[in-house]
């Protein structure tokens, strides 16, 4: 499914011009997020590739993040996806509240592709690793945003809801697509 980001109004940064991300859900649990950003490529400020590192405060820079909760439920993942290959996870025990990294989060497997009209980050992780106490056959709630940042230092904020108010990726009203059972059609 191909899902459309929003661009917050207090964004400075306009050198992106739409963000899109095809979200794949895999019989085997691994969820693929392939983020397409759509603009004046070369405005952008892209990390350059690196190790691929847990590395906290992604989110300063160029980052492409996911959230996941259970329904009904308070706590909730998030992942942060940089294009340096960097990542982080965390775990929360209520709406910004219990931050602890998630250290039973393994790497995830990122690629890239870019042109002068587009840039692309392709991940993947697995669905089982997050909320392991929920069962296969529930559904996630799932909240995609990004944060683009361009060469002249501009912000632009990315998501699927944007809530009143400044950029918050981590408001319930963010997570706005749910993922089928694992190993649904």
């Amino acid at each position: 499914m191909r899902l459309t980001l929003k661009r917050h109004r207090d964004s400075r940064g306009t050198a992106a011009t739409s963000i899109d991300v095809e979200v794949t859900p895999l019989p085997s649990g691994t969820v693929e997020l392939r983020y397409h950003v759509s603009g004046i490529i070369s405005d952008l400020r892209i990390p350059p590739q690196a190790v691929a590192n847990r590395t906290d405060a992604l989110w300063r820079h160029t980052c492409f993040e996911a959230f996941i909760r259970a329904p009904q439920s308070a706590a909730y993942y998030e992942l942060n996806f940089s294009p340096s290959t960097e990542w982080a996870a965390y775990r929360f025990s209520g709406y910004r509240d219990g931050m602890k990294i998630a250290q039973d989060i393994g790497p995830p497997r990122t690629k890239l592709a870019s042109n002068s009209a587009e840039f692309e980050l392709q991940t993947s992780f697995e669905l089982g690793q997050l909320l392991p106490d929920l069962p296969s056959n529930a559904k996630r709630h799932l909240g995609l945003s990004a944060v683009v940042e361009q060469a002249n230092g501009d912000m632009s904020y990315w998501a699927l809801v944007h809530p009143p108010g400044k950029p918050d990726f981590h408001h319930p009203d963010c997570f706005a697509h749910t993922l089928p059972a694992m190993g649904a059609p």
